[in-house]
This record gives C-alpha cells, sequence and structure tokens, in this order.
C-alpha cells in the first residue's frame, strides 16, 4: 500500500492512497475512458460513411432526374415525328387512291406532261406570277 501525494492549486498535498480497490477503480476508469474514445471513434467513422453514402445517393439521384428528363424531351420528340409522319402516311395513302383512278391519271398526264388525245392541242397559259413578273 504505496501513498502517493498529489498537488492542489491551493498549495496543499493531498496523498491519496495505493491499495488495490483505489487500482482497479483507476483501471475502470481508465477503460471506460478508453470505451469512449473508442465509440466516439466509431460514431465518427460511421458518421463518416452515412455523409459519403448520402452524397453517393444524391449525386446517383440527381444523374438519373438529368437521365430522365432528357429521355422524355426525347420522347416529346419522338411523338411530334411520329404525328409528322402519320400525316405524311395518310397523304400517301390519298395520293395512292388518286393514282389508281383513271380520270386523275389522265388529267395529271395533260398537266404535267403535255399529253393529250388525239385531236387535241395544248395551249400553256402563264401563271399569274408571270404575268406580275412581265408588267413591271
Amino acid at each position: 500500500m504505496g501513498l502517493k501525494k498529489e498537488t492542489k492549486a491551493e498549495g496543499r498535498e493531498v496523498t491519496s492512497i495505493r491499495n488495490d480497490y483505489v487500482r482497479s477503480i483507476e483501471r475502470q476508469e481508465q477503460r471506460q475512458k478508453a470505451h469512449k474514445i473508442r465509440l466516439y471513434r466509431r460514431l465518427s467513422v460511421f458518421g463518416l460513411f452515412v455523409v459519403l453514402a448520402s452524397i453517393w445517393i444524391g449525386s446517383t439521384l440527381h444523374a438519373q432526374s438529368q437521365t430522365l428528363s432528357e429521355k422524355e424531351q426525347l420522347h416529346k420528340e419522338a411523338l411530334v415525328a411520329l404525328q409528322e409522319v402519320e400525316q405524311e402516311q395518310e397523304k400517301l395513302e390519298e395520293q395512292i387512291i388518286l393514282l389508281n383512278d383513271e380520270e386523275y391519271l389522265a388529267k395529271l398526264a395533260r398537266k404535267e406532261y403535255f399529253l393529250s388525245e388525239e385531236g387535241e392541242i395544248i395551249f400553256t397559259v402563264p401563271k399569274t406570277e408571270e404575268k406580275a413578273e412581265e408588267k413591271e
């Protein structure tokens, strides 16, 4: 059993008792202190992990939202293109129906290729735009 002298701020010396009980209490306090330090370290590492995971999740969500908005824009553009193609298809189907009509074909041949039936004479008349240019 040893005695230990401690100096206080007031200048008085206090002697502590060094027996098994005091040493066991000191070891227990040291273990608790070490346990607290390890706990703070574990919590710090866990907190860092949570922050990094949150950043990763946030960046992933941001990238996915950008990709989604780009794909929505492409989808809208594709729908517009589809409508244009469908309108063009309707026009072409109407033209197919007209081209199957013999009267329309004869009229088209006369107009575009200046074909005529026997005894028929074709005269070309200038268009109104050409007439306006001639007057000026």
